[in-house]
């Protein structure tokens, strides 16, 4: 599913079509960007980069493959793929739809 905004078209990707990814060895990257207690308590495996660490952090997104972002509910990832893609246009950037839900 894509959501188009002026500048920017958001890529987003089901739990599913994640663990297919997975199944299959695409490479990529999971970015965890909630909090650390968050991702403590319960986390599928992503680099957390909490979402107001995000831009000062950026140089550890590793932009020359798809980069999936993730959240409890899907909002904190949406607006970090926002934020990034301001600097990193060309990124391939996708945000887990409806997030990990714990």
């Amino acid at each position: 599913m894509y959501i188009c905004n002026k500048s920017f078209i958001m890529k987003h990707i089901s739990l599913a079509s994640l663990a297919i990814w997975w199944e299959d060895g695409r490479n990529f990257q999971l970015i965890d960007v909630r909090s650390e207690e968050e991702h403590e308590a319960h986390n599928i495996g992503g680099l957390l980069i909490p979402l107001e660490e995000l831009l000062r952090r950026s140089k550890e997104i590793e932009l020359h493959k798809p980069v999936v972002f993730y959240c409890r509910k899907g909002i904190r990832s949406q607006i970090a793929i926002q934020r990034l893609l301001e600097n990193f246009p060309e990124a391939d950037f996708y945000n887990l739809e409806g997030g990990i839900g714990l």
